[in-house]
C-alpha cells in the first residue's frame, strides 16, 4: 500500500487528471442501480493520495498547490458526474430533431459545472491539509460544505450527493433521520477516505479506529431503529397507485390525449384483489391528465363516474391561471384532489421548478441563442410562491412534492410535520431504462427516512411504491411495469424531529471535523518548523 500510495503521489499532469477522473467514475458505482459501496472506499483513497501529491509539490500552501488541488477535485467530480448523470441525455433524444444539439451540454456540460463544487471541496481541504488523520478530516470538511452549497446555489441540484452512496439499503439509511443528508455526507467522506491512511501509516491506527467506530454506529443505529416497532394508532389509509407506463414520446405527441386519459380511468377501475381493501385514495402520476382539466367538464364527470362513494383521486395535472385581457395565462405543474362528485377539493402547485425542463433560467438571454424548455408550454411553467398542503376529505394531510422536488431536504418546510405522509408524483419515463429512475427512487426513500414520514409515490413510468418511515418498500411497481398496486399504510401524525434539529447536528459535526483538521494543520506546520 505504501509503495502504491507513493507512486500515485508522484503522478503529474494528464496522468494525475486521468486517475482523478477514473476515481470519480469508479465512485459512481456506489449509486443505484449498482449500489457497490466498496467503490467509494477505493475512489476516496485514490483522491487522498492524489491530493497528497499536490501538497508535496508546493510548500506552505502556495497558489500552485491550491490550483492543483482544485483541479484534482474538479476532475474527480467530472468523472463522478459523467458516470452518474449520463442518462440525462436520454430526455433530449425523445425529440432529437429539436434537442439533439444540446446532448453534449447535458452529458458533459452539466457535469463540468457540478464538478466545480468538488473542486471547491478539495480546495478547502488543501487549506487545512496536513499529514495523518488530519487530512482525512480536512477532506470531509471540504465535501460537507461543498455538498451543502450544491443543494441551493443556482436553485440547487443535490442529485447523487456522496452521502447517498452510504445509504444503499434501509439499514444504512437511518442515520439521516438524526444528522440529515449533509451530516451523513461529511462522515461518509471521512470513513470512505480512511483506507488512505494505510498508504502513509502516520495516524493509521487511531484514524482507522475512528472510521470503524463511525461505520459501526451507522449500522448499529440502523439496526436499532428498524427493530423498534411502528407506533400504530389505528389511523390507516388504503391507496391505489396507478402506473400506466405510457411512452413519453406518445405523451409529447399530443395526439392521443383521450386514449391516455381513458387508460388512467381503466386502470383505476380494476377490481381489488381477493381479500384486499377498497382504496380510499387513487393516485395518478405527475401531469397524468393531458389537458387543462378545468376546461373539460366531461373529464371531471368521467372521474366522478369512476370513483366509488367516499373515494378521492389525487392526480398530477397542469393548472392554468388567467392574467387578464391581452396577457397569456400562467401554467403550473400541479396536484388536484378530486372527490366522488367530480369536485376539485384541494390543490397544490410545484414550487421548485426544473431548469430547462419547466423554465429557462436567464430566459431573455438563453432563448435568443436557442435554449428552450423540454415541455412545450407558452412561457413554460410558473413556480408557486408557497407550497400548499393537500387536505383530504376527513382531515388527513399529505405533503406534496412533485418530481425532483423530493431530492431537496430543504423542501420540507412550514407545517410539514402535520402531514400523515409525503406524496411524490413523478414521470421518469423521460429517462427510459437507465440509472436515472433508480437514483430518483432511492433519494425519495431517503426523504421518507429523513423526515420520519411514510411516502406515497406514483410514477407514469419509473418506480411507484409505498414506503414506510424507515425507508422499507412494502408495496410497489417496478420500472416499465404497467398496472396498479393497492397498499394500506399507517398515517397517524406523530411528533417528528425537525429540520432545524438535523441542520444543527450537521453544523456541529462539520465544526468538529474542521476543528480537528485545524489543530492537525497547526501541529503539522509548527512541527515542521
Amino acid at each position: 500500500m505504501e509503495r502504491l500510495a507513493g507512486r500515485i503521489m508522484l503522478f503529474w499532469g494528464m496522468k494525475r487528471a486521468a486517475l482523478a477522473m477514473f476515481a470519480g467514475a469508479l465512485g459512481a458505482l456506489a449509486l443505484p442501480p449498482y449500489g457497490f459501496l466498496a467503490a467509494l472506499f477505493v475512489a476516496f483513497t485514490l483522491l487522498v493520495w492524489l491530493l497528497d501529491g499536490t501538497a508535496g509539490h508546493s510548500e506552505n500552501g502556495t497558489s500552485l498547490g491550491l490550483r492543483s488541488s482544485f483541479l484534482v477535485g474538479w476532475f474527480f467530480g467530472f468523472g463522478y458526474f459523467v458516470a452518474g448523470l449520463w442518462w440525462l441525455g436520454h430526455a433530449l433524444l425523445l425529440e432529437a430533431d429539436e434537442f439533439a444539439w444540446a446532448l453534449p451540454l447535458a452529458v458533459v456540460g452539466l457535469p463540468a459545472v457540478l464538478a466545480v463544487f468538488y473542486g471547491l471541496a478539495t480546495f478547502v481541504a488543501r487549506l487545512l491539509w496536513s499529514d495523518g488523520f488530519g487530512r482525512i478530516l480536512a477532506l470531509a470538511a471540504g465535501f460537507g460544505i461543498a455538498e451543502w452549497l450544491r443543494s441551493f446555489v443556482a436553485t440547487g441540484f443535490p442529485w447523487n450527493a456522496i452521502g447517498y452512496g452510504a445509504m444503499p439499503i434501509p439499514l444504512m439509511m437511518q442515520s439521516v433521520h438524526v444528522i440529515g443528508l449533509f451530516g451523513v455526507t461529511t462522515l461518509a467522506v471521512l470513513v470512505f477516505s480512511s483506507p488512505a491512511l494505510l498508504g502513509t501509516r502516520r495516524g493509521a491506527l487511531p484514524g482507522l479506529a475512528i472510521a470503524a467506530i463511525l461505520f459501526l454506529l451507522h449500522l448499529g443505529y440502523g439496526a436499532y431503529r428498524l427493530a423498534v416497532p411502528e407506533a400504530v394508532d389505528g389511523k390507516q389509509l388504503t391507496v391505489r397507485l396507478v402506473q400506466p407506463a405510457i411512452d413519453q414520446a406518445k405523451k409529447l405527441a399530443n395526439d392521443d390525449r383521450e386514449a391516455i386519459f381513458r387508460k388512467h380511468l381503466e386502470l383505476s377501475s380494476l377490481p381489488v384483489a381477493e381479500g384486499g381493501k377498497r382504496p380510499d385514495v387513487i393516485v395518478w402520476p405527475e401531469t397524468s391528465i393531458p389537458f387543462i382539466l378545468t376546461e373539460n367538464p366531461d373529464a371531471l364527470t368521467s372521474i366522478a363516474d369512476m370513483l366509488q362513494e367516499g373515494q378521492v383521486l389525487v392526480t398530477g395535472t397542469v393548472r392554468s391561471e388567467t392574467q387578464g385581457a391581452g396577457r397569456p395565462p400562467r401554467y403550473y405543474n400541479s396536484i388536484y384532489v378530486i372527490d366522488d362528485k367530480g369536485q376539485i377539493v384541494a390543490a397544490s402547485d410545484k414550487v421548485h421548478l426544473t431548469p430547462f425542463g419547466e423554465y429557462v433560467p436567464f430566459e431573455g438571454v438563453l432563448r435568443r441563442i436557442g435554449f428552450d424548455n423540454l415541455i412545450s408550454l407558452p412561457g413554460g411553467f410558473s413556480a408557486a410562491a408557497d407550497r400548499t398542503m393537500l387536505t383530504l376529505p376527513g382531515g388527513l394531510k399529505l405533503y406534496p412534492l412533485i418530481c425532483y422536488e423530493v431530492i431537496f431536504p430543504a423542501e420540507m418546510t412550514g407545517n410539514w410535520a402535520e402531514a400523515g405522509a409525503i406524496l411524490n408524483v413523478t414521470n421518469d419515463a423521460w429517462f427510459g431504462h437507465t440509472p436515472g429512475p433508480y437514483q430518483h427512487f432511492q433519494q425519495a426513500r431517503v426523504r421518507a427516512v429523513e423526515n420520519g414520514l411514510p411516502l406515497i409515490r406514483s410514477a407514469n413510468n419509473g418506480i411507484s411504491a409505498v414506503i414506510d418511515d424507515r425507508g422499507r418498500t412494502f408495496s410497489g411497481l417496478s420500472l416499465d411495469a404497467q398496472g396498479v398496486e393497492d397498499a394500506t399504510l399507517n398515517v397517524e401524525s406523530s411528533p417528528k424531529l425537525g429540520n432545524n434539529f438535523r441542520e444543527r447536528n450537521f453544523w456541529v459535526i462539520w465544526a468538529a471535523v474542521v476543528i480537528g483538521a485545524v489543530f492537525s494543520r497547526m501541529g503539522f506546520i509548527f512541527g515542521k518548523n
